[in-house]
């Protein structure tokens, strides 16, 4: 993995790297911690960088998806998929995020598994038009919440494998 990650990043400092790693949708801060700390950063100076990384498309996502997506939709090959997107996101996620808002959205983000990041975090949270001061605060406090859980697993299971 350390050899992959140095060339594929290798023009890049290391900080950046995986800032922009935890930038990239799915991936996110997930990712981007195990391969910070694979590659020798100290576990907390990767768990911040990739707060950072991951947080920074969310303000994008949820001023401007919901204008992004309507223009798009205006063409019809595009409105198909659109809609498709939006229906599956909303049926999929949209009860707990009605069901307990702002809580539900931090808790959603929180959970450190596949599809629960703050890229879907907060395209839910747009989608189902909740206001930025509520939905920005939960979706940084449940990716903060999920980069401690991946910070420490990932932490622990280097340690495990070096020692």
């Amino acid at each position: 993995m350390e050899s992959f990650a140095r060339e594929l990043f290798g023009f890049f400092p290391l900080e950046w790297a995986v800032f922009l790693t935890a930038a990239l949708p799915i991936i996110e801060l997930r990712g981007a911690i195990p391969m910070g700390i694979s590659l020798g950063m100290a576990p907390l100076e990767a768990a911040l960088i990739s707060l950072a990384g991951s947080t920074m498309p969310v303000p994008f996502i949820l001023l401007a998806v919901v204008p992004v997506f309507n223009w798009l939709k205006r063409t019809p090959f595009l409105k198909a998929r659109i809609d498709r997107l939006t229906e599956r996101t909303l049926l999929k996620n949209g009860g707990r995020l009605e069901r307990y808002g702002a809580w539900g959205l931090l808790l959603f983000v929180a959970v450190p598994l596949p599809g629960t990041g703050v890229w879907t975090g907060s395209l839910l949270a747009a989608l189902f038009g909740m206001r930025f001061r509520f939905a920005f605060p939960a979706v940084f406090m449940g990716n903060v919440v999920a980069g401690i859980l991946v910070m420490a697993l990932s932490h622990g299971l280097f340690s495990l494998i070096r020692g």
